[in-house]
Formats: C-alpha cells, sequence, structure tokens
C-alpha cells in the first residue's frame, strides 16, 4: 500500500494518518458553460402536452392499487391470524409460521383484486380518452362504473349491478372533489 492511495477493493491505505485520496476523474471534469443548450432537458408527452394522459398514469396507478392492497390485506391477515392463533392456544413457531401464512394469503390475494380492478379501469379509462378524444370527468365516471358492472359480471344481474352502482358512486365522489373549485366558481358567479 502506497500513501494515501485507493484500491479497487475500497481498502484505504492506512499510511500518513489513513488520509484518504478521492478519485476524480478527467473525463466527468468540464465546464457546462462549453456545450451549448440545444434542446429542453425535459421530453414532452405525445401532442406536446406537459400534463401526463390516462395510458402514462395507467401504469402507477396499477401498481400503487397492487401495493396498496397488499398493505391492507396484510393488516387484515395479521389481524385475522392474530385472533385465529390464539383462539387455538399456538405458541412460538408454529404461531409465527401461521401468522405469516395468514398475512401472505390475504395480502396477495387483497393484491390481486385490487391490480385487477386498476387494469380494468385504466383499459376503460384509456379506450374512452382514444374514442373521445377527451380526457375528463365523464371518461372517469363512465370507466369506474364499467369496470364495476364487468368486475362483478359472473356474480348474476344483482350483483353486477351493485359492482356497477359502487363504481358510479365512487367516480362521481371522486369527480365532485376534483372538480370543487370549478363549483366554488360557479357559487362565486350566482350569489344567492
Amino acid at each position: 500500500m502506497n500513501d494515501g492511495e485507493t484500491y479497487a477493493s475500497g481498502d484505504v491505505a492506512r499510511g500518513l494518518g489513513g488520509l484518504y485520496k478521492p478519485f476524480s476523474s478527467p473525463y466527468l471534469n468540464y465546464d457546462p458553460v462549453y456545450m451549448p443548450q440545444s434542446q429542453p432537458e425535459y421530453i414532452f408527452l405525445d401532442g406536446n402536452s406537459k400534463q401526463r394522459g390516462r395510458f402514462e398514469l395507467a401504469f402507477g396507478q396499477i401498481g400503487a392499487s397492487c401495493m396498496i392492497g397488499a398493505g391492507i390485506g396484510g393488516a387484515m391477515g395479521l389481524y385475522n391470524g392474530l385472533r385465529a392463533t390464539t383462539l387455538e392456544g399456538q405458541t412460538g413457531k408454529l404461531r409465527r409460521t401461521q401468522l405469516l401464512n395468514h398475512i401472505m394469503k390475504k395480502g396477495s390475494a387483497t393484491a390481486n383484486t385490487l391490480g385487477s380492478v386498476a387494469v380494468i379501469y385504466s383499459a376503460f379509462g384509456v379506450i374512452l380518452s382514444w374514442a373521445r378524444g377527451a380526457d375528463d370527468d365523464l371518461n372517469t365516471i363512465v370507466a369506474a362504473t364499467a369496470t364495476g358492472f364487468l368486475y362483478k359480471s359472473t356474480g348474476g344481474i344483482r350483483k353486477c349491478g351493485l359492482g356497477g352502482a359502487v363504481g358510479f358512486g365512487i367516480s362521481a365522489l371522486y369527480a365532485l372533489w376534483n372538480s370543487r373549485e370549478k363549483l366554488a366558481e360557479l357559487r362565486q358567479f350566482n350569489p344567492a
């Protein structure tokens, strides 16, 4: 080992009181003034829109739905597992294994459910957005209602209608929340 040299293994020489000589590359030492800015440093989406469309948002929504489902399902599995193992009087390794089984089984089932709903909703939303050429609250409400209908379609007409009603209700509340500023402006125009 030489005076203060750093080696590939990460060992620092202890000579000269353990001084560390940082690595600097001559290729990364440049002044950005010499490189003219010819293009913007960001990439616009299709149509030069500065806002992400439904298709770009779909992947984040699906992933977030899966993670939220896993968290909620894991918490429900933990609760059910604690209750079940306490009633059976299990202790030690057996209880720990049963708790993990409950958490993983319920977490994965809920994650798959919410992920499937998010995929269906995103597909309807993208199709409606492309078909109508607009991305507004009407697309959100129609996509959520159709998602509820389709997701519960195997359970019969009653469950299918209930699923559509739940989708419509949740999306209508979201649309109202999303357009609360527009509603406030309408109230200011019409003082009663």
